[in-house]
């Protein structure tokens, strides 16, 4: 097989899923991600069904996943005044197998660090397309050149945007944002999670996730992905004026210890490629915080590296049968998912409705039933992959 040296843009999840393949494969493999270092924490991920525990167990990490995993916490749902008014079970936010999106990331970390290179504290400025490779220029390291570029650096993805256009043409958004905050809380939950609503807004604390996660509607809102602080006043002005401890809740946001906001959104974009330029994960299949994120970060990875593998290393052959293998799956999973309009309905009648799900197990059962059914949605091609040394 052809022997290509490949720049991954990403560090999270899907950009160190596709190294550990490629590098079986024996391909030479470098990561670029914009933050000095590894994101840690962050909210609990899910894989769900056979496919995704397929790949895992793959990739050689399934038991190592388990052995982090969280596991599945309910969560109450309560009123103003703390009843518990409905409850959330694990088996619903878990999915199979429940892990920390951080503890995930360095784990893939551990397994490519010693055969990949990996740059951190940098970015792409630009891609240049030669009949040869791809010319890349980085905001502080030298130029290089490289056979193939892929954009696993999210839905914001910047090889995305310099590769085929703005973000507006490609990323739609959905009504809503989220934040997730490291805050110092002691609300006396013990290690249950407890989630709150008011209509448009919703928090859960406890539980396997950052201390506090939010989600609440709102026009599309323009800041600084880089600024904490803005970011930060945001979500107080977003909370304003709110009832149960939530007063108590965002008065700690000002000092919290991390915190990432985000809108939740959809990509919809025609093609996965361009030219030797390709996109992974949430930067060609958005995120709608629905739960399937990280399974179609890791299945794409797979079904990527394993078409590159089939093609010889013809990129243009193998792109071309990547998407055809996966987009199909992507679509299906991410088409209908806003999990905003779920954990924040927008009136207090839908809340009503979304709680009257979770006091009925028929109404649960079918639900679970149907998640399962779009995680599993893929048939999976046993990709002659090398045996890792």
């Amino acid at each position: 097989m052809k022997h290509i040296k490949v720049l991954i843009s990403g560090a999270s999840i899907a950009g160190p899923a596709l190294a550990l393949w490629l590098r079986r494969c024996g391909h030479d493999v470098t990561i670029v991600e914009k933050a000095p270092v590894l994101r840690p924490g962050g909210q609990a991920v899910d894989f769900k069904g056979a496919a995704h525990l397929t790949v895992l167990e793959r990739m050689g990490i399934l038991e190592e996943v388990r052995r982090r995993q969280t596991g599945g916490t309910d969560v109450d749902i309560v009123d103003a005044n703390g009843r518990r008014v409905a409850v959330i079970p694990g088996e619903f936010t878990g999915g199979d197998v429940e892990i920390r999106r951080g503890d995930l990331s360095a784990l893939l970390y551990e397994r490519t660090a010693a055969d990949c290179e990996y740059v951190f504290g940098d970015s792409i400025t630009s891609l240049t397309e030669t009949p040869d490779g791809v010319h890349v220029t980085f905001e502080r390291g030298a130029p290089r050149v490289f056979d193939l570029v892929v954009g696993a650096d999210g839905i914001h993805s910047n090889v995305r945007r310099l590769a085929f256009g703005p973000e507006s043409r490609y990323v739609r958004y959905l009504g809503y944002h989220y934040a997730l905050a490291e805050l110092d809380l002691d609300l006396g939950f013990g290690g249950g999670g407890v989630m709150y609503n008011e209509p448009g807004r919703a928090v859960s604390i406890g539980g396997p996730a950052a201390s506090a996660f939010f989600v609440f509607a709102s026009e599309q809102i323009d800041y600084d992905r880089y600024d904490i602080e803005q970011q930060k006043r945001i979500l107080v002005d977003a909370y304003r004026d709110a009832h149960w401890k939530l007063p108590e809740i965002i008065a700690r946001v000002p000092y919290a210890r991390d915190l990432y906001l985000d809108s939740i959104s959809r990509v919809e974009i025609d093609h996965y490629a361009k030219g030797r330029v390709v996109l992974l994960g949430d930067a060609a299949c958005g995120n709608t915080l629905a739960g399937f994120g990280t399974g179609l970060a890791v299945v794409g990875a797979y079904v990527l590296a394993g078409e590159l593998m089939a093609a010889g290393g013809d990129h243009r052959a193998a792109f071309r049968k990547y998407e055809e293998a996966f987009r199909g799956y992507a679509v299906k999973v991410t088409k209908n998912g806003n999990a905003g309009a779920f954990l924040a309905p927008i009136t207090r009648r839908r809340i009503r409705m979304r709680n009257r799900m979770f006091q009925h197990r028929f109404l649960l059962r079918m639900m679970l039933k149907l998640t399962d059914r779009f995680a599993t949605d893929i048939e999976l091609e046993d990709y002659p992959y090398p045996v890792p040394r």
